[in-house]
């Protein structure tokens, strides 16, 4: 599909992919995938395929915390506090703020404000998944060794068992 017919939030990430040497365009789903479960049944994949952006925010800064992490799984807000110091919800005002994106379709990528990001080790069980690509309508294709270099993280435990 031609960029020029995606939403603006999926043109900006369109372009940073571009910029990281990314092959893979975004798709642009006939049906909203504002879950991971609706991103999966579009897609034909398995639910953990989806590698859905959880927003929370850091409460001593005030600045998003991005998790990334299968769709089969949930974040465990103790283990990210673990790592970044304590956490708690983010409302959607918060959400589009930090990060440019609608609830539903925030990307782990192009976010306005740069986040504190943590990539959940539960996506390497799949040599492909995709990711929200800034809308709920849209989606991309990428495998898990891309988020560290994208992120700038390593991959680490911030699931529930």
């Amino acid at each position: 599909m031609a960029e020029s017919v995606y939403p603006d939030a999926v043109r900006r990430v369109a372009a940073l992919l571009h910029e990281l040497g990314h092959t893979e365009a975004p798709v642009l789903l006939d049906d909203a995938a504002r879950t991971a479960q609706q991103a999966a049944d579009a897609l034909g994949v398995q639910l953990g395929q989806i590698a859905k952006s959880i927003v929370l925010r850091h409460l001593a800064s005030d600045r998003a915390v991005l998790v990334v992490c299968a769709g089969d799984r949930r974040v465990d807000e103790a283990r990210v506090a673990a790592q970044l110091g304590a956490v708690g919800r983010a409302d959607a005002a918060f959400v589009r703020a930090s990060t440019g994106f609608a609830i539903g379709g925030v990307s782990p990528l192009g976010h306005a404000t740069p986040p504190l990001a943590l990539i959940d080790a539960s996506l390497w069980r799949f040599d492909r998944v995709w990711a929200a690509a800034g809308h709920p309508h849209a989606v991309f294709a990428l495998v898990p060794d891309d988020l560290p270099r994208w992120l700038g993280v390593a991959p680490s435990d911030v699931t529930q068992d």
